[in-house]
Parts: structure tokens; C-alpha cells; sequence
């Protein structure tokens, strides 16, 4: 069993299997907790869902997920937004500190077992855009406040008296107003709307002193045009934990550019995040099973769940 699911035997019929085992295991079944929150099985296996009622991920991004037959259905899609938020932030958060203090060129320099004395830049008073106004951006604009930022959101649309944002932009925006912001961070989810956001034309308008974070999805980047800004400097530097393509193959571009910090999609998995996801669905299920409406539900047309 999962961790955090020990509550489940209590509810329902449980039947656990992989993905090739998926079309047995659905016949007649009301709810599907998909735990490797990346797998096709689902799709792969539509045909044999007919009694399904009810998808959870374990996940908040779905992109990956979605598919015709399942917008197109009346099943009830729920994903794990929120619980990985604080964690993801304190990763943004973590990433431009390093960006500010060089910790990348520190480790360098200790590898090197060289002394070198250098000034830094503070993270107090500089301004952040945040893009993506939902969970995720949302903890990391209250952790960027905490040291001092100046913040600013960027969402489906542009809107005013937000509680976590000086202002929020359309995202459609952003080549437009990036030359303000001493940091742009990305926290959306990837959507039709998303996909390669920013490319040349934002990464151009960005003063050359701003740096690129993502956390969100690798796609919402033109990887081509990332490398070249980073390469002509007409960026200072960029902290990666999502890529395109991912994982990124051996030798590209980004692994050796000394302005680059790339991590492993791994800034929502602080510890006991399994539990927590756990938790989550058990809650939920309790809701299903007594007819309660559900937390987190998916809008399948915009491919996230609406928050504000």
C-alpha cells in the first residue's frame, strides 16, 4: 500500500496493481487513485474505465494526463493541488537566494580549493513576476515577500486588489512587462495556453541582470531560445527544476553553462510528501463515499483547478 493510504481498507474494496495489470483491476471499479501521477495507463486503458466515476492524481500538474476521452467525460477529475505548494516555494525561494549569493560559483570555487573574495547581490527590495496565481505561486509569493520583494503576478487574466500580489498581469502579457522584474519565476501549469510562454520574444524584452526560475513545467519554455539568452548573457542566469525535453539528455547545452542550476523535478518532494499525498485522496474518498462534494476538482476544459 502507498504511504498515507492505511485508512483506505476502511472505505472501499481496495485492489492494487500496475499498469499492466490495469484493465482487470477497473472492471467495476468507481475510482481510480493514480499513484504514478505520470503513467498513460489510463488513456491506454479508457475502454475498460466504463464503471469509473471518480480520477485522482497524485499530482497538481495534469497536462500529462489529459486526454479527449477523458475531458470529454462526465468523470469527476481531482488532482493534489496545495500539498506540495509550501515545499515548491521554499525551492523558488532557495533558488534565487542561490542566484543572488552565487552559491553555484562558491562550489565551484571550493572545488577548486580557491579563495576568492566576491560581493553579492541582495534579494531585499528586488521585484519577482510570478507566473501562475494558483497554489504554487501563491506560498512563493508570501515566502518572497518575508525577505523583502517586491511581487507581482501573472495569470490567465490581468486583475487588481489581489491579497498576495501588488498586480497581476495577463500572462499573454509578459513581453511586455518582464523588463521590470529583477527575477520572472514560473509556477503555472502547463496548459494550450502555456506551452512556450516564454520564448525569444520575453526572454529578449528581460533586462540582461534578471535570472529565469521554473518550477512549474519544462514545456512552458522555448529550450532553444533559453540557451541562446543564457549564452549571449542578455540574461544573468537561469535555476531550473523543470526541462525540455526531460530528463535532459546527456550533453546538452544546459548541463555545462555555469549560469545555469538545474535540479531533478524534485522541488515538491520534501520529506514525508508521499504521506501527505496519501492523505489527501483518504480525505477525499471519505467526502465520495458521503456524497460530499470534492476538494480539488479539475476543470478538464482548462486543464487546472481554479482558484482565484
Amino acid at each position: 500500500m502507498p504511504p498515507g493510504l492505511a485508512e483506505i481498507e476502511k472505505l472501499a474494496e481496495v485492489r492494487l496493481t500496475k499498469a499492466d495489470g490495469l484493465p482487470e483491476a477497473l472492471d467495476g471499479a468507481d475510482v481510480l487513485y493514480q499513484w504514478h501521477s505520470f503513467s498513460p495507463a489510463l488513456k491506454e486503458n479508457w475502454a475498460a474505465a466504463s464503471s469509473v466515476r471518480w480520477v485522482h492524481v497524485s499530482a497538481a500538474g495534469v497536462s500529462q494526463l489529459m486526454f479527449d476521452e477523458l475531458v470529454a467525460s462526465d468523470v469527476s477529475y481531482t488532482n493534489s493541488r496545495g500539498v506540495l505548494s509550501r515545499a515548491i516555494a521554499e525551492f523558488a525561494l532557495g533558488f534565487v537566494l542561490d542566484l543572488a549569493k552565487d552559491a553555484h560559483g562558491s562550489f565551484r570555487l571550493q572545488q577548486e580549493q580557491r579563495w576568492q573574495h566576491r560581493t553579492t547581490r541582495k534579494v531585499q527590495g528586488r521585484s519577482a513576476l510570478i507566473v501562475g496565481t494558483g497554489s504554487i505561486g501563491r506560498e512563493t509569493a508570501r515566502l518572497f515577500r518575508a525577505v523583502g520583494m517586491d511581487v507581482d503576478g501573472a495569470g490567465r487574466s490581468a486583475r487588481h486588489g489581489d491579497s498576495d500580489f501588488d498586480r497581476i498581469y495577463s500572462s499573454q502579457e509578459l513581453s511586455r512587462v518582464v523588463q521590470d522584474y529583477d527575477y520572472v519565476v514560473l509556477a503555472a501549469p502547463l496548459t494550450n495556453d502555456t506551452r512556450g510562454l516564454v520564448g525569444a520574444e520575453v526572454l529578449t524584452a528581460m533586462k540582461p541582470s534578471a535570472c529565469l526560475v521554473n518550477v512549474g513545467r519544462g514545456e512552458l519554455v522555448d529550450t532553444g531560445a533559453l540557451v541562446e539568452a543564457l549564452a549571449s548573457r542578455s540574461i544573468a542566469g537561469a535555476a531550473l527544476d523543470v526541462v525540455h525535453p526531460e530528463p535532459l539528455p546527456a550533453g546538452h547545452p544546459l548541463w555545462s553553462m555555469e549560469n545555469v542550476i538545474i535540479t531533478p523535478h524534485m522541488s515538491g518532494d520534501a520529506e514525508d510528501y508521499l504521506e501527505d499525498l496519501g492523505r489527501l485522496f483518504v480525505d477525499n474518498l471519505k467526502r465520495y463515499c458521503n456524497g460530499e462534494p470534492l476538494e480539488n476538482i479539475v476543470d478538464k476544459a482548462l486543464g487546472y483547478v481554479p482558484g482565484h
